[in-house]
């Protein structure tokens, strides 16, 4: 992706078919709504955009996060919910003949979607022992146990094909963040000696299940995670707005590789009903509509009117930061100014 952010005369949600949203730090925070995504996806439809709701998650079934969604003002079924279970149940039907038997170290919801791609869910032998299967899935599980690492671990390194739901190494909780289901599979793979084949996000698997599933002709990935929605949606070609609710701060985009930059930038989902601007080399910085940024001694300046959403600044800032690193000057240090965000503009 070229530096710098893309104009749109239009609303998104005018311009796109289809989002593809994350939910945790997009839609929701833990238990609770983000402000104004109820009302801006419902407004966003109303304007013919249709939603999808795409989670790294493959603990829990479509039927219960659109019931959660319901739950909080958003309008779901279970149809509009695609998960990584869905997703790593197509790559094991792509590498498996039917009825083909596949031990799955994962929660009910997973073992479903196993099944309903014509193979054969199976789940831990007895202790000391080893499933009969050819394959094996991997998905978070909070009641995962050491012994069905260890019967993963048999089986892979005898040959099974090895799928992995996704790579998150972290889930939040109320304690904080705890092992997500890459930490438990890098104990497999890492003890095993092979590598799984990866479904969610930021490979490209969870991506084109979502777009097989709703027929996007022209599709817009949402998220608030630079490592996974914006990366993939890179790797899919697929244009991306990256929201600041969940975990990326503004001053996390002054430092985004190619692979991890978004084309559009908004506080919240109401990005999805508004234009957006874009950044253009002026002078000796770059300008966003009455923002500018530029190189001052060891910082990027930003100055002027950071723009009804108080981004326009961090847009100039960022693309600033981007030409320069791709130009080979390594910026490395923070942007200041009247015209950047004093503090964090999310709630993750």
């Amino acid at each position: 992706m070229t530096a710098g952010f893309a104009a749109s005369s239009e609303a998104l949600a005018v311009r796109y078919d289809v989002a593809l949203l994350d939910l945790d730090g997009v839609v929701y925070v833990g238990a609770a709504v983000v402000p104004h995504a109820a009302d801006a996806l419902a407004a966003a439809r109303r304007q013919g955009m249709r939603t999808a709701f795409v989670t790294n998650n493959a603990s829990r079934r479509p039927e219960a996060v659109a019931a959660h969604l319901r739950e909080l003002g958003v309008e779901a079924t279970a149809e509009d919910v695609v998960t990584s279970a869905q997703a790593a149940a197509r790559l094991l039907r792509e590498n498996l003949a039917p009825g083909t038997r596949v031990f799955v170290v994962g929660t009910d919801a997973l073992a479903d979607e196993v099944r309903r791609v014509g193979l054969v869910p199976v789940g831990a032998a007895p202790a000391g022992g080893v499933p009969e299967a050819d394959a094996v899935v991997q998905g978070y599980d909070p009641g995962l146990v050491t012994e069905q690492l260890a019967q993963a671990t048999a089986l892979v390194r005898n040959g099974a094909l090895f799928v992995a739901a996704n790579r998150d190494l972290t889930v939040p909780s109320a304690r904080g963040r705890l092992p997500g289901n890459g930490a438990y599979v890098r104990v497999v793979a890492e003890t095993s000696g092979r590598q799984p084949l990866v479904a969610g996000k930021p490979e490209t698997t969870l991506h084109a299940e979502s777009v097989d599933r709703t027929a996007a002709r022209h599709p817009l990935v949402v998220g608030d995670r630079l490592d996974t929605d914006i990366e993939g949606a890179v790797r899919a070609g697929t244009d991306a707005l990256l929201v600041l609710t969940g975990v990326t701060d503004p001053t996390d985009l002054l430092w985004a590789p190619p692979s991890r930059r978004p084309t559009y930038l908004a506080p919240d989902l109401r990005g999805l009903l508004r234009p957006h601007p874009a950044t253009d080399v002026a002078g000796d910085g770059v300008a966003c509509r009455a923002a500018h940024a530029r190189w001052v001694g060891e910082a990027v300046e930003v100055t002027g009117d950071p723009g009804e959403d108080g981004l326009d600044g961090v847009r100039a800032a960022a693309t600033l930061s981007w030409l320069l690193t791709d130009r080979g000057h390594p910026t490395g240090a923070p942007a200041r100014g009247a015209a950047w965000p004093a503090g964090p503009r999310h709630a993750g």
